[in-house]
C-alpha cells in the first residue's frame, strides 16, 4: 500500500461521513441556498475543519456558484483546493542548519513522540546523516528504555540518564557528545507532561533554555507530536504548548484509522505552525513528509 493509500485509509471514517453528507447537500437541490450553505456549513465543522477553515471553503463555494452556477460547481474540488493552498509547506521535512542541528519534540502522553524520534533518525540515516538520540523523558523508565532499543536497532547512539534523572542535565550531555562527535541530528524525546501540569511546563522550557546555553541557536526545531485520533483535545494541547515553547511545526500520528482527520486542517489554520510530518503506521517509512495536496485529496477523496 502506497503512503496515499494509507492517508486516504488513516481518514476514511473522516471523509465517508464528509463525502456522504457534501453529497446529500449538493445532490439535494439544482441550487445553493441559504439552507444548503448552513448544512454544508455544519458538515464541514462535524468534521473537525474547524471555524476558520470552514469558513474559507464556503466563501469559496459561494463565489464559484455566484460566478459558475450549479452546472459548473465542484464542491469537493473547491473544498479540497482550499485546503490545500491553507496547509501547504514551502519546505516540508526537517529543518537543517550547518554543523548540528537539535530537534526536540514535545508533546503529551501517548502521542507517539519516542517513536517519532526514532523514525526521523531513520529518515536523517536515509539522507546518509548521521543521528543521536537524546532520552529526557526520564520521568518514564520505559520511554528510555523504548528509545534505547530504537537506537540498538537503527544502530544510532542514544544519551539517556537514570530514571528520575533530570531531564535538562540529560540534554546538556546529550547535546555536549552531538557536537563532540560531530554529528548532523540531535532528536531530543521530552517528557510526555501533561499541558495542564504548569510545573511541568515549567521543566520543559528549562530543557530548551539548557539546550540554548549549550548551543547557541538551538533548538533548531520544536516539534509538537499529536495524536490524530483525539479531535479538539489535539487543538487545546497545540496552544497550550506553542505558549510555553517555540514551536516550529506539528507532527501528527495515528492517522492509520482515525475519525478525527480534519482537526490537522484547524490546527494548522488557527496557529499557522506548518504540518512536517504524518504518521500512518508503525514501521519507520510509515513518517512521511507532510504532503498538502495529497492530505486534501485523501479528505475529500477526489482520487480513486
Amino acid at each position: 500500500m502506497g503512503f496515499f493509500d494509507k492517508i486516504k485509509a488513516g481518514l476514511k471514517k473522516t471523509t465517508d461521513q464528509l463525502v456522504h453528507e457534501i453529497k446529500r447537500i449538493v445532490t439535494g437541490s439544482p441550487r445553493l441556498t441559504g439552507h444548503s450553505l448552513e448544512e454544508l456549513e455544519a458538515a464541514l465543522l462535524g468534521a473537525d475543519l474547524g471555524v476558520a477553515m470552514t469558513q474559507q471553503i464556503i466563501a469559496a463555494v459561494k463565489q464559484a456558484y455566484e460566478t459558475q452556477g450549479s452546472a459548473g460547481l465542484d464542491v469537493f474540488a473547491i473544498a479540497a483546493r482550499e485546503v490545500a493552498a491553507s496547509m501547504k509547506v514551502p519546505n516540508p521535512g526537517l529543518k537543517r542548519v550547518p554543523g548540528l542541528t537539535v530537534v526536540t519534540l514535545v508533546g503529551v502522553n501517548g502521542t507517539g513522540k519516542t517513536t517519532t524520534a526514532a523514525k526521523l533518525a531513520w529518515r536523517a540515516q536515509q539522507d546518509n546523516l548521521a543521528p543521536m538520540l537524546a532520552a529526557c523523558d526520564t520521568f518514564r523508565a520505559a520511554a528510555v528504555e523504548q528509545l534505547k532499543l530504537w537506537g540498538q536497532r537503527l544502530q544510532v547512539p542514544v544519551i539517556a540518564g537514570a530514571h528520575g534523572a533530570d531531564p535538562a542535565a540529560v540534554a546538556h550531555d546529550a547535546v555536549t557528545a552531538a557536537l563532540a562527535q560531530k554529528k548532523d541530528y540531535l532528536l531530543v524525546d521530552t517528557a510526555g507532561r501533561q499541558h495542564t501540569r504548569h510545573n511541568l511546563m515549567q521543566e520543559l522550557q528549562k530543557v530548551h533554555r539548557v539546550i540554548g546555553r549549550k548551543m547557541e541557536g538551538a533548538p533548531h526545531e520544536v516539534l509538537l507530536v499529536l495524536d490524530g485520533s483525539t479531535g479538539t483535545n489535539a487543538l487545546l494541547q497545540a496552544r497550550e504548548f506553542s505558549k510555553a515553547v517555540p514551536v516550529t511545526g506539528l507532527v501528527v500520528t495515528k492517522l492509520d484509522g482515525t475519525s478525527k482527520g480534519g482537526m490537522v486542517v484547524a490546527i494548522q489554520k488557527e496557529l499557522g505552525l506548518p504540518v512536517k510530518f504524518v504518521g500512518v503506521g508503525e514501521q519507520p517509512d510509515d513518517l512521511q513528509p507532510f504532503d498538502a495536496q495529497q492530505f486534501a485529496e485523501a479528505l475529500f477523496m477526489i482520487k480513486g
